[in-house]
């Protein structure tokens, strides 16, 4: 007799190697923390971190850095997933740190630049030496030259060139006192391997996730919503559209897609489709430069 072929599927492995990585730090390093905005990487993250340290909880806070410039649904999200995971939430807010005098707002109105300092302050006063971040390998170049730990020096800043070797999956989170690694449990994912678990798990997401009506303008190629955050300006024609969010971050620089996929199942159909990554169509924080992102990574940006 012969027994049957194990076969370890595409999403099993995926799965299993995000979390090896999240015990290996849990291990290795003292006070971690996970980055959770409610967008569907860091909700990924976290069901992945459920699995990790089952039937125990989750055992670290989770952390956002929030701009002041949020989508009411996704922050609905973030406050009613907290709350039933029992999970510690620490708040690291551009608004105080405006109103404190620690960074000053941009011209533009944005505010994603600014969120490197108040990361900072915020890490060196929970004195977190690890932190947890949903970056993938094929949103952007520069993230696809981080490794899955990506060593920060003691002013949180990042050196492409000061890599750390990870031959077979050995992970080093030696450090001193005052640096920190960031960590990237989903850098060997896809966008449609993310949309591929989510089905499978079942994972509920914001409803902005999917195809939905929204009033909204075009600029510079993208569509975004009209709100407080973002007014049209003059000379614009405000309408409507059928539209969904391929990703969730700043509303002052975060537009939209057209789509009319309204299931998770119609979102992977159309995932499958596209050619350009979910921050190169609609995140207009990343247009100022080919190197817009890098820069951020080298001030401290996760």
């Amino acid at each position: 007799m012969t027994s049957a072929a194990y076969q370890v599927t595409h999403l099993d492995a995926l799965e299993a190697e995000s979390i090896f990585v999240m015990r290996e730090v849990v291990a290795e390093l003292e006070r971690p923390v996970l980055l959770f905005s409610g967008g569907k990487d860091s909700i990924v993250m976290l069901r992945l971190a459920q699995k990790a340290f089952a039937p125990g909880h989750i055992p670290f806070p989770v952390m956002h850095v929030d701009t002041g410039h949020n989508f009411p649904e996704v922050l609905d999200y973030r406050d009613r997933r907290v709350a039933e995971l029992g999970l510690q939430l620490v708040v690291a807010s551009v608004p105080e740190a405006l109103a404190s005098g620690l960074v000053r707002e941009s011209a533009d109105g944005t505010r994603n630049r600014i969120q490197t300092p108040v990361l900072l302050e915020a890490v060196e006063k929970h004195r977190f030496n690890a932190l947890f971040g949903g970056a993938r390998r094929d949103e952007e170049k520069a993230r696809a030259k981080e490794r899955m730990f990506s060593f920060r020096d003691e002013f949180g800043q990042w050196d492409p060139k000061n890599q750390r070797p990870e031959l077979w999956a050995l992970y080093n989170g030696r450090h001193h006192p005052g640096e920190s690694i960031r960590v990237f449990p989903l850098s060997n994912w896809t966008e449609l391997d993310v949309w591929h678990y989510i089905a499978r798990e079942r994972i509920e997401l914001p409803s902005i996730y999917y195809a939905h009506e929204r009033e909204v303008v075009e600029r510079d190629g993208m569509l975004y919503a009209v709100n407080e955050f973002l007014p049209a300006r003059a000379g614009e024609e405000r309408f409507k559209a059928r539209v969904r969010y391929r990703t969730v971050g700043d509303a002052s620089c975060t537009a939209a897609v057209r789509s009319d996929a309204d299931t998770v199942e119609k979102v992977i159909e159309e995932v499958a489709a596209t050619r350009i990554t979910e921050r190169g169509a609609t995140r207009g924080d990343d247009r100022v430069s080919e190197a817009a992102m890098e820069d951020r990574k080298r001030e401290g940006y996760f």
